[in-house]
């Protein structure tokens, strides 16, 4: 017996692993930036910043309509755009 392939179109698309990968990612990063600056003035917009646009891209990549959406050239390209944008702000903050 052959066991199922999870990454072709019978099982998850690899590409929307990488986008809940990359979800998880911003949501920590949003988590530990929070609990690790706590009593620095702003760190809950500095947090939301980081944690919001994985929140947001966990949730369409589990929405069928807009994951189809997500597989875009453009759209994969903005959301790498906005994790990087987001990771190097953490860093800096």
């Amino acid at each position: 017996m052959v066991p199922p392939n999870f990454f072709t179109s019978e099982g998850i698309l690899l590409t929307m692993t990488n986008y809940r990968w990359g979800g998880y990612l911003l949501v920590a990063i949003g988590l530990l930036n929070l609990r690790y600056q706590t009593g620095e003035p702003g760190v809950l917009a500095n947090s939301l910043i980081i944690f919001t646009p994985g929140a947001v891209i966990l949730i369409l990549s589990f929405i069928p309509k807009t994951a189809a959406l997500l597989n875009t050239k453009i759209a994969q390209r903005v959301s790498i755009a906005v994790g990087i944008a987001a990771i190097i702000f953490a860093a800096v903050n």
